[in-house]
Parts: structure tokens; sequence; C-alpha cells
């Protein structure tokens, strides 16, 4: 919760209108200089930018087209000319990565901020104004949170149908109730706090008490859970187009990459290992993100 006595209080010129310095304001001034001494995650960063500019301008370099079989060069190993191989079809593998980031990252992205607008939404409305409101919206929550989210996105998807967009429904549902948890606490916090009151006593309506005064409060947590949420995500996705549910078998998902080649494990592993790596690599980078922003937007933590 803010420190109460940096705050500052203003008449207005506007009826029923608080004019509130929030110390919210100053907590950004050093994020920059914090987040940048968090070297592994600054590393992650430059790995996550990379791959977004691959999402955007990677069908526009691919070395080969990624859906353009080639009989004559079927599971071939890395090569000088087939960086990551080729897979079952002779496709080559390293175009299919660069093509399937745009739909892995679009997915994944699309979930996660449909969830956390959602989450953000509940969690305000839950903890600003309690009573059968709250006691709904966590309720809910809790029964969401009882199913296992892998198994809550399948049967979601088993409702509506097998496809991409299914995917993004399906991953948005089962994230939404953590997002609502996490600012229903802020928020709870932040409604008790001395500029919120002095803004309630100067007649403010809830709504900009809620979106001027509370929701910037909620910021950082928004912002660290948004980057620990995608890798959640992408993991998600990933298995259900691995089992038929996401991606067409023809799309290169990475999930759907690792469904296509596991029956050629044994005698062509790296149709699996690199999409399997680059799933693992993009998860854990950006966990690390979410580390060092939760660090660097931690007023607690040390600048060292």
């Amino acid at each position: 919760m803010s420190d109460n006595s940096s705050v500052t209080v203003h008449s207005s010129s506007v009826p029923g209108e608080a004019v509130v310095n929030s110390p919210v304001k100053g907590k950004f001034s050093t994020f920059i200089s914090k987040f940048m001494k968090q070297k592994l995650a600054v590393v992650s960063g430059v790995f996550i930018l990379i791959l977004l500019v691959l999402a955007v301008i990677g069908p526009h370099i691919v070395p080969y087209p990624p859906n353009e079989p080639n009989y004559d060069a079927m599971m071939q190993g890395p090569s000088a000319a087939h960086w990551a191989g080729t897979d079952e079809y002779g496709r080559d593998i390293l175009s299919r990565l660069i093509d399937g980031t745009r739909l892995t990252m679009s997915v994944s992205l699309s979930a996660v901020f449909i969830s956390a607008i959602a989450g953000t939404i509940l969690g305000l409305i839950s903890g600003y104004y309690g009573g059968w409101i709250d006691r709904l919206i966590m309720r809910g929550s809790d029964v969401m949170f009882s199913f296992p989210d892998l198994l809550l996105a399948i049967g979601i998807v088993a409702i509506l149908g097998p496809g991409l967009s299914n995917v993004v429904i399906a991953v948005a549902v089962f994230g939404t109730p953590s997002f609502a948890r996490i600012i229903r606490s802020v928020t709870l916090s932040a409604k008790e706090s001395l500029y919120v009151e002095a803004a309630r006593s100067m007649g403010a309506k809830n709504n900009r008490i809620i979106w001027k005064h509370i929701f910037p409060e909620t910021v950082p947590s928004i912002i660290v859970n948004v980057s620990m949420k995608i890798g959640g995500a992408i993991l998600a996705a990933s298995s259900l187009s691995f089992l038929g549910l996401g991606a067409k078998p023809t799309e290169p998902d990475w999930g759907a990459m690792l469904s296509m080649g596991r029956d050629y494990l044994s005698i062509a592993p790296h149709i699996v290992y690199f999409p399997g790596l680059l799933i693992f690599l993009t998860v854990l980078a950006f966990n690390l993100i979410g580390d060092g922003l939760n660090d660097a937007l931690d007023p607690k933590s040390k600048n060292e």
C-alpha cells in the first residue's frame, strides 16, 4: 500500500471532483535503471524482442517456403542448407519455426491480454464494492480454480470446436480468475489509502475513484503477471495444438510441429527437438522477464 504521508489534495473547480496527487505517480521514476540491472531479464527481453520482430517480418525473410514440401530432402538433419534440418515432408524446419512465431505469439499474447482485461475489471469491481458482488466473483473463481488449467482448456475447446481462435478463448478463460484475485487484493489495500479517502470525501464518484486512483495502483501487478502468464499461455496453446485441438497440422505452429514430429522421434529427433527447445526458451524468457519486472517495480528492492 502506498505511503499516506506523501498524499496531497487540492481543490477542484469541477463540483464533486477531487484533485489528488497519488503516490503512484512517482513509482516508475527508477524503473528503467532497476530493470537494466537484472541481467537475465534484459537478455530475455532481447530474445523476446527478436521473436516479436520475427513474428512481424518472419514470413518475408524465411529461407524456404514454410509449407512447400521437398520430397528429395525428407527428414534430413541440420546442415549448411537447412540449419535446423527438414521434416517428414522435406520442409525446412527453421523456416517453419520462424513463420510459426507469428501464430504462437499472437495466440498467446491475445489470450493473456484478454484475461488481463477481464480479470482486472472483475478484480476492481470485486475488491472495491465487496458484499455479494465480491462473493459471487470469488466463488466463481474458486470453481474455475478447482479444475486443472489444461483440462479446463480442453473442455472449452471440445465444446467450441478445434481451432486457434477457440484456443485463445480457452486460454483466456482459465487465465482470468488469477488476474481477478491479484487485482482484488491490490484493490482492497488501495481503497483504504488516504488519497482514496480524500477523493471520496470530496465527492468523487465510484467510477472516478476506481479508474483514477485505484487502477494505477494495480498496474505494476498487471505488468508482472502478464509477463508471467504469457509463458503459461504458450505452453497451454502448444499443448492444445499438440493434442490436435489448436492449429491445423499444416500450420507451422510450434505445438503442431511437435505433434507431427513425435512419430519420427527415433529416426529424426531434430524434428521435435528444435520446436521443443524454442518453446522452452520462450517460456523461460517470459518468466525471467516477469521476475525482473517484479524486482524493478518493487519499491522495497535495492538498487544493487
